[in-house]
């Protein structure tokens, strides 16, 4: 019997869900309990097709739009968050729903909602067609925000000439990327207002950095998340800034092995709404073909709990 080439796993921490994606997925397997199936989901509730399927097979529907929702049932909105017309629309048509947007999400929005009553144009930094995006633009008035997507267009951005200047960022995007942005909205309009706080939420800037502690130790890294999932795609991108061959992968059937050729030490990490088992699942592929070691690494501790809705916290 051959023997296996060996393979030190260095596997990041912290890594996958976030207190977000574990509110959000509560809600769902809770409103199930409480209601009973069928649940419906406008959207995917997080970006990940593992996460959706087991739902689904718990009883719930997820559908695009409102008007695929039946009376009489519960809906609920995913963790991305939604436009204000959506909630709206839902109690026009008596409908039971439940919010399951991220708090970090909604403070973005919150704040969103008090630049536009100062008067204020808004400059939102993030990648359009996003759900996050198309929900925080769904807070404001049409004509009150444009979306900055990069450097470039930081450079040539030309927001209305009246009233004050203000910036916000979607929650999941590169650190580096965006802090480069925002130091040119800076430089060309020294007057524009700055979040009260970090929108970048603490489990991107977490992931990203656990990347960066192992990426030059490594000859490549494996990120488990969806192709849809925008945090896992920095990931990504934050493993090759660092020098490591980088490559996506939903779960342990997408490894390959011809990719490794050559590999010694590998780096593992997962989205914030990849869950553990992925990761393991990925792990024992790679048994398949190496003799694996992991080695432990050391990361921030992350306790970050957020409250369900109090309809369900009720049950």
């Amino acid at each position: 019997m051959d023997r296996k080439p060996p393979l030190t796993l260095l596997i990041a921490a912290p890594r996958g869900f976030c207190a977000g994606v574990d509110r959000a997925i509560r809600i769902v397997e809770l409103a199930l309990e409480q209601y009973g199936a069928p649940v419906y989901v406008r959207h995917e509730i997080v970006h990940n097709k593992f996460v959706v399927e087991t739902l689904k097979a718990k009883g719930a529907i997820f559908v695009r739009e409102l008007d695929e929702v039946p009376d009489g049932v519960p809906v609920v909105f995913s963790a991305h968050g939604v436009p204000k017309a959506v909630p709206a629309k839902a109690a026009e048509r008596g409908l039971n729903y439940l919010d399951a947007t991220c708090p970090l999400v909604s403070k973005v929005h919150r704040q969103a909602e008090r630049l536009i009553a100062q008067g204020r144009h808004i400059l939102f930094v993030g990648h359009a067609g996003h759900p996050e995006v198309i929900g925080t633009f769904g807070q404001v008035p049409e004509g009150r925000m444009t979306l900055v997507e990069s450097a470039a267009n930081a450079e040539i951005v030309s927001p209305p000439a009246a009233g004050g200047l203000a910036f916000l960022t979607q929650t999941t995007l590169s650190v580096d990327d965006t802090a480069e942005i925002v130091a040119i909205l800076r430089r060309r309009f020294p007057a524009i207002q700055v979040p009260r706080s970090e929108d970048i939420c603490y489990a991107t800037s977490n992931r990203q950095g656990a990347v960066k502690a192992i990426a030059g130790r490594c000859d490549a890294m494996l990120v488990i998340g969806a192709s849809n999932s925008s945090n896992s795609l920095r990931l990504v991108e934050v493993a090759e800034r660092a020098g490591a061959r980088a490559r996506l992968v939903a779960r342990g059937s997408d490894v390959d092995f011809a990719w490794l050729e050559g590999v010694r030490t590998l780096g593992i990490t997962a989205g914030a709404s990849a869950p553990e088992v992925l990761v393991r699942e990925v792990v024992e592929r790679l048994k398949e073909r190496f003799g694996v070691t992991e080695e432990p690494v050391e990361g921030i501790e992350e306790n970050m709990v957020f409250k369900l809705p109090a309809a369900l916290k009720a049950a």
